[in-house]
Order: structure tokens, then sequence, then C-alpha cells
């Protein structure tokens, strides 16, 4: 009975080894799509928040003489 629930605890211990190389490579794979979704789309909006501005200043002072 020793022998047999030792065989079962080592056979568990091997899942559960795997299950955490598993998770850890989910882990680094949601970390991954993060990253490339700030970089795609956050760090975008924040250089709008700049460029749009200093834009709208440049078309609409071409208009200043005709208004």
């Amino acid at each position: 009975m020793d022998q047999e629930l030792k065989n079962k605890i080592e056979e568990l211990e091997k899942k559960v080894e795997a299950v955490y190389h598993s998770v850890e490579k989910i882990r680094k794979y949601f970390l991954l799509i993060f990253w490339v979704t700030l970089i795609t789309f956050v760090v975008p909006l924040i250089l709008m928040m700049f460029v749009v501005p200093m834009f709208m200043r440049n078309y609409l002072g071409s208009f200043q003489g005709l208004i």
C-alpha cells in the first residue's frame, strides 16, 4: 500500500509540474499580448493627443486670412 501511494504521489507531482509549465507559457503569452496591445493602441492614442492639436492649429491657421 505504501509503495502504491508513493507511486501515485510521484505521478501527481509530474502532472502538477506539467500544468505549472503550461500555465507559465500561457502567462508569458498573455504578457506578450498585453505589451503588443499597449504599443499598438495606447501609445498612438497618447501621441495623437499632441499631434492632432498641432495639426488643427496649422490647418485652421491657413484659413485665418479668409475669415
